[in-house]
């Protein structure tokens, strides 16, 4: 252990540190889709009708809000399978007399099932992109394409990056297995899921919520 000033392990506070540097980053990315909110010239636009000129189509605003929810119903679940797979570490010394505490206190289940759960809301987002393309929506069309494929795309990069730390803490897992000595690389992982997941709630919130 390599302890700080204040107390913490080196390696919490620059988990912390890179999280705050983060913010700073989502900060402006999602300043940016709120100055230019609303000042598309052309559509497709994210709430609003619009009229294809070239087609005479008539296209309704383009966001499918109840499959982004499902998405963020699956993502925030796995929020809830990191803090079980955080306690099943930091409880691999206690004894497990049942198969029903073998089974809720396993480090291997819950990050797996994060890891899943993190796949499936980038399936969801994959679908989602290859949607608004198909609809005549991509990151040159106009002020709201730009800004959303680069808001939510950066959002998709961290949660890929994510999976993949989620992956490497399974395959320890298996090879190894994990110990509650562990517990401070499982808490840094957690801590930026569970980051991930909070910047989600608020580009879900400001995109797709507020018209």
């Amino acid at each position: 252990m390599h302890y700080t000033a204040t107390g913490l392990d080196n390696r919490k506070i620059a988990i912390w540190a890179f999280i705050g540097s983060e913010c700073m980053l989502f900060m402006s990315l999602i300043s940016t889709y709120l100055i230019y909110k609303g000042k598309s010239v052309v559509g497709p636009f994210p709430h609003e009708a619009w009229t294809d000129p070239m087609t005479g189509r008539v296209f309704h605003g383009i966001l499918d809000i109840p499959v982004t929810s499902a998405s963020t119903f699956v993502l925030l679940m796995s929020s809830l399978f990191m803090v079980l797979a955080l306690a099943a570490v930091q409880n691999k010394h206690v004894p497990k007399h049942t198969t029903g505490d073998r089974i809720l206190g396993s480090s291997r289940l819950w990050l797996f099932m994060t890891a899943l759960a993190g796949t499936t809301f980038l399936g969801f987002q994959a679908f989602e992109f290859t949607s608004f393309v198909h609809e005549g929506l991509t990151i040159r069309r106009n002020l709201f394409g730009s800004t959303f494929f680069t808001l939510t795309g950066f959002h998709g990069a961290h949660v890929t990056a994510g999976v993949l730390w989620l992956l490497t803490l399974l395959a320890i897992d298996f090879k190894r297995g994990l110990t509650a000595a562990d517990e401070m690389v499982v808490d840094m992982c957690a801590l930026y899921w569970h980051f991930v997941d909070v910047v989600w709630i608020a580009i879900f919130t400001l995109i797709y919520l507020i018209r």
